[in-house]
């Protein structure tokens, strides 16, 4: 050993440098996590090596909100989820209205007009009766409202402490109308990226009550079925390359997404992106950014360029729609990536969360 090595004085002879660099966040873990359901990151993950790599498929390559099925010479939607929101009940909506509403959605960003639904039910023991009418009241006023009806259905009841309660699935089939194809594949460079609504309503609204918060103005969530909207734009001939709901991981996932799926590059202005006050002000308070807190009536429309304006004004004369706003372009630039212009005129990337935000928000 050197005495130079022995003297923590002695000055250094080697002219190495350290080298420093950003670790990787992981994303292989040995069991399952709760943002393994938060739409981030890690939820893409889970489907594309675990999922993916053992039902892998034409249908499932698409990465859309459903399938869009050829049978008997008909154009066939068909898309499933299930919902686990916790709590139950909370202002704008419960799990039933969700649950409709949702499905309904998933249905119109295919441009499908949905027709029919399933329903599944895992009941925990001891759930009490009254709740369990209500949640199926609501899904039933919830389904009047988006014009289908429940075709099929299935109960399971499990032991105390296994369900929190309640959880839903629910299923749904609709038509397509021909020469209607909406999917990721269809948007092109110069596509006009139009929102239907505010954002961050639902996920904050949930994360009220579920932490006993009180804001000064109410925050309720916007649950509610977007399809007659999606159903006015295709009517009026709008040419739609593709829709998406901007659920779990909020507006920023699904822009991810898109770009992801389409090659495109994608830029946005903060300052177009509707978010009311109340939102903002929440989510400064909790260290969120409403560009991925959930939502659940709200959705992207990417429609070619010389249908923008029109589709604008058909979005903002449907219920809801008032706010709804063209925040953004499709480009060749930055091919797969989101960029933001802030509203001090400053661009950032934007990408999928790494962990949870808002776990149990639907």
């Amino acid at each position: 050993m050197s005495t130079q090595s022995m003297n923590p004085a002695a000055p250094r002879t080697d002219t190495a440098s350290p080298s420093f660099s950003c670790p990787v966040p992981l994303q292989e873990y040995p069991n399952v996590l709760l943002a393994h359901g938060g739409g981030g990151r890690l939820m893409h993950h889970l489907i594309e090596t675990v999922f993916l790599e053992a039902f892998g498929n034409p249908q499932l390559e698409n990465r859309h909100d459903g399938a869009v099925l050829e049978l008997g010479g008909a154009r066939i939607a068909f898309t499933t989820d299930s919902y686990v929101v916790r709590p139950l009940f909370f202002p704008g909506g419960d799990i039933g209205s969700l649950a409709v509403n949702g499905t309904v959605n998933d249905l119109a960003m295919c441009g499908a007009k949905p027709l029919y639904l399933s329903a599944g039910f895992i009941l925990e023991e001891g759930l009490p009766m009254e709740t369990l009418r209500r949640v199926v009241g609501s899904m039933r006023d919830a389904a009047q409202a988006a014009g289908v009806q429940f075709a099929t259905g299935d109960t399971k009841v499990v032991d105390r402490g296994k369900a929190d309660g309640l959880f839903v699935n629910t299923a749904g089939i609709g038509v397509v109308p021909s020469g209607v194809v909406i999917r990721p594949s269809e948007v092109r460079p110069g596509d006009a990226i139009l929102l239907s609504g505010d954002i961050g309503r639902h996920g904050i609204a949930i994360m009220a009550v579920r932490e006993g918060l009180e804001f000064e103005t109410p925050i309720e969530s916007d649950c509610a079925p977007v399809a007659g909207a999606v159903q006015a734009l295709l009517a009026a001939g709008v040419e739609v390359h593709c829709l998406r709901d901007a659920t779990r991981g909020g507006l920023a996932t699904t822009l991810v997404e898109i770009a992801t799926a389409s090659g495109c590059g994608i830029q946005i202005s903060e300052a177009a992106i509707p978010v009311h006050e109340s939102v903002t002000g929440a989510c400064e308070i909790l260290g969120f950014d409403p560009l991925y807190v959930a939502n659940e009536g709200r959705f992207t429309a990417f429609v070619a360029a010389a249908d923008a304006e029109r589709a604008l004004e058909i979005l903002r004369r449907q219920p809801g729609g008032g706010e709804a706003s063209l925040i953004g372009r499709t480009t060749v630039q930055d091919a797969g990536l989101v960029v933001l212009q802030t509203r001090i005129g400053a661009s950032r990337l934007v990408d999928m969360l790494s962990g949870e935000q808002l776990p149990r928000i639907c």
